[in-house]
């Protein structure tokens, strides 16, 4: 196993939140930013918008499930 898993076994619950704060962050910025488009910017530029919310969110989700030892995402 490497250091970092190492690493991240050793860590409390609240280290594993704190470690993704700054995700989730960016993910909630994004979200408002695209809620703010709606009706104001570009049909192009609030699906972009929309897709960047949803990938952070998914970033988020994939930190979780590994920072609590969930099992592996299905390969599709």
């Amino acid at each position: 196993m490497s250091n970092d898993g190492n690493h991240r076994e050793g860590q409390s619950l609240i280290d594993k939140i704190k470690e993704g704060e700054p995700l989730m962050t960016r993910a909630v910025d994004a979200l408002r930013r695209y809620h703010e488009a709606q009706g104001t910017q570009s049909a192009d530029e609030v699906e972009r918008l929309r897709l960047e919310a949803e990938a952070l969110f998914t970033a988020i989700n994939e930190h979780q499930r590994q920072a609590f030892g969930g099992a592996p995402p299905p390969l599709h």
